[in-house]
Order: C-alpha cells, then sequence, then structure tokens
C-alpha cells in the first residue's frame, strides 16, 4: 500500500511536471524500477499512465486554442510512428540491457537539464519548415519516446523554440500533442506483449491526469524554474539508489 500511494503522488507530481516544463518521465520510469518492475514492463507501465497525463494536457491547451491541429497534424503522425519502430525495437533486443544503462541515462539527462538553457530563455526565430521539423524533430525523438522516454517533451519544447519559433506556451502545448501521440502509439505497441502493469497504470494514470490538469492552467502564469530543480534533484536520488542497488546484484553474483 505505502508503494501504491507513493507511486501515486510521483505520478501526480509528474504530471504536474510534464505539463509545465517536460521531464515527468524522470520521474516515473525509475520509479517504476524501484517498485521493482523490469524493464519491458517499467517501460510499457509508464506509456500506460503518461496517455492519461499527455491526454488532459493536450485537452486543455486545445480548448485554449493553443494547438493548431493543421499544422501540427504531420508531427503528431511522425512522433507516432517513429514511437511504434522504438518499441518494436526494444521489444526485439527484449529489454535485455546492463542494469546500470538507465540510471546511467537518467543521470546523463538530469545534469543535461541543469546545465542546458532554460526553454523559456530562448528567442529564436524558425529556422525548419513543418514538414521538415515532421521528420527531421518529431520521428527520432518519437523513436526515442518508444525505446526510453524520460526528457522527450522538453527536447521536442526546445525544438519548437528553437527550430520553428514557437513562444513558450505554444511550443509547450504542441509538445504534450507529439507526446500524447507517441505515448499512445507505445502503449498500443506494448499491449500484445502483455509488459503493462495495470495495477500500478491505472493509479498512477490517475494521478497523471489530476496533475497535467493542474500544470496546463499553470504554464501561462509560472515558468520551470523553480520546477527544474525539484526534477533534477528527484531523478539524480532515485537514479543513485537505482546505481547502488545494481552494483550489489552484480557484486552478489560474483562481479
Amino acid at each position: 500500500m505505502e508503494t501504491e500511494i507513493l507511486l501515486f503522488i510521483l505520478a501526480l507530481a509528474a504530471g504536474l511536471v510534464d505539463a509545465i516544463a517536460g521531464g515527468g518521465g524522470l520521474i516515473t520510469l525509475p520509479a517504476l524500477l524501484w517498485a521493482g518492475l523490469g524493464p519491458l514492463e517499467a517501460l510499457a507501465t509508464n506509456k500506460a499512465q503518461g496517455v492519461f497525463g499527455t491526454a488532459a494536457a493536450s485537452a486543455n491547451f486545445l480548448r485554449r486554442g493553443l494547438i493548431d491541429l493543421r499544422s501540427a497534424a504531420l508531427a503528431f503522425g511522425c512522433a507516432f510512428a517513429g514511437s511504434a519502430s522504438g518499441v518494436l525495437f526494444i521489444r526485439h533486443i527484449g529489454g535485455d540491457l546492463p542494469p546500470w544503462l538507465i540510471p546511467a541515462l537518467l543521470i546523463a539527462f538530469s545534469l543535461y537539464f541543469l546545465l542546458s538553457p532554460r526553454v523559456s530563455d530562448l528567442d529564436a526565430r524558425q529556422r525548419l519548415s513543418q514538414g521538415a521539423f515532421a521528420f527531421l524533430v518529431a520521428l527520432p525523438i518519437g523513436f526515442y519516446d518508444g525505446f526510453f522516454g524520460p526528457g522527450t517533451g522538453s527536447f521536442l519544447a526546445m525544438g519548437y523554440v528553437a527550430l520553428l519559433g514557437y513562444n513558450l506556451s505554444r511550443a509547450t502545448a504542441h509538445t504534450k500533442l507529439l507526446n500524447f501521440a507517441s505515448n499512445l502509439a507505445a502503449l498500443l505497441f506494448f499491449l500484445p506483449s502483455g509488459h503493462v502493469l495495470w495495477r500500478y497504470g491505472l493509479l498512477m494514470a490517475a494521478g497523471q491526469f489530476l496533475g497535467a490538469w493542474l500544470g496546463s492552467h499553470l504554464v501561462l502564469r509560472h515558468g520551470a524554474r523553480l520546477v527544474r530543480p525539484v526534477l533534477v534533484a528527484a531523478s539524480l536520488a532515485i537514479s543513485f539508489k537505482l546505481l547502488l542497488d545494481s552494483s550489489g546484484a552484480m557484486a552478489g553474483i560474483g562481479f
């Protein structure tokens, strides 16, 4: 029961963070791994709960007129296709990853978010057409989201601001739409494999939905200045714990 309560709270926080700054997967994925799920089960369950958060945020942004569905349609399709390909790839290799790889990647991305310029500080002109953005940005980031995932929202938001010249609010809104596409594709392609643990997935989905609804309402009034340090600190703490666990397991079997 304590684990389930903690997962609900972390999912709520992740939904809030993800709607504002992106990177909610940096909270939920390591939390699922910490709860004892294997790599494939954690990735699949993370997508199941993430669909609800990105759907809630996208619906709210769409209602407020921040999403242009016509211009985003091709990028939506590319993010969906890329994510489906990423899931097929990770299923093909069977999630047979070194135990230190996921926490190491999480630490690397956390340091990147800590040291990189904030998205709200970027002031860029449009450098790519919508079509080029869809194939050169949405497609590969969608693949990454299906294969791994944490940080997808932040990468997409940076792409929208730096390459299409969107302001922070429009970038965040369109990012949630593409993130919904990649999460939905990943969930649909994980379902036949039976890797989704619905006991945790539905519980965290409720937290994600509530957190994303709240976060999407705060986007126009607050930035990521307070959220980002908390996100990085939590991710680093959980990742170091995972590294310690994996090193202990390797020591126990003679490595």
